[in-house]
């Protein structure tokens, strides 16, 4: 497993024993616990893999006390990249059935299933986020673009493994697309923690690596 360390996977362990327990009155099996790993650790991943997890997984420790339902944010999480095939649409909704399949099956309450579902979701990316939830758990996805120079570096770098197969001057041409449509946006982030951590930082980084894209 890349990226991990002996306190990265006491991280994982303790947030998935966390979050669970807050959702749910039996046990869920470590099966589950053990296929996100396998999954998080899938060879084709470079960048949707146990270290970005735990990165998020880090953020939600700093900020649970900002969340109106912090189990659901968790959860939502440990799930959000837990289907992840680049050259699939649809990984998100396969994440977010897999997420609502072990909640039913262990008797989550429901309305906590479609929150979670909906959560995930939000991670498309393709509107803005607008329940408080939602707006720190993308916040929480996309703290990324705001990391310290070198892990963002690493970061591009990793999203380029993983389209490996597209043509060097599409993948210039579609990555360029993205970052510049984050860029465009009035607040990358949508919570006052997330803006006033890594709003001028994420803005940054994102005109650096479009210039490298397009230069």
């Amino acid at each position: 497993m890349a990226h991990t360390t002996p306190e990265s996977m006491d991280l994982l362990a303790r947030s998935w024993r966390r979050c669970t327990s807050a959702l749910v009155p039996r046990t869920i099996t470590g099966s589950v616990f053990d296929q996100l790993l396998a999954r998080y650790s899938e060879p084709h991943r470079r960048y949707h893999t146990l270290q970005h997890l735990a990165e998020c997984l880090a953020h939600v420790e700093a900020v649970r006390h900002l969340a109106e339902q912090p189990g659901e944010v968790e959860f939502a999480l440990w799930f959000h990249d837990g289907i992840y095939d680049t050259q699939r649409h649809d990984n998100e909704r396969q994440s977010a059935d897999w997420a609502r399949a072990v909640l039913q099956g262990h008797g989550a309450v429901p309305a906590a299933v479609q929150r979670i579902d909906e959560l995930i979701m939000a991670t498309c990316h393709s509107a803005l986020p607008v329940t408080p939830d939602a707006q720190l758990l993308v916040d929480i996805d996309l703290s990324i673009l705001g990391a310290l120079p070198p892990r963002f570096a690493e970061y591009e770098e990793q999203i380029r493994q993983e389209y490996a197969f597209v043509p060097e001057d599409l993948f210039r041409q579609k990555r360029g697309e993205i970052l510049r449509a984050f860029l465009a946006r009035p607040v990358i982030y949508s919570t006052p923690h997330f803006q006033a951590a890594l709003e001028a930082r994420a803005r940054g980084n994102l005109r650096l690596a479009i210039a490298g894209i397009t230069g």
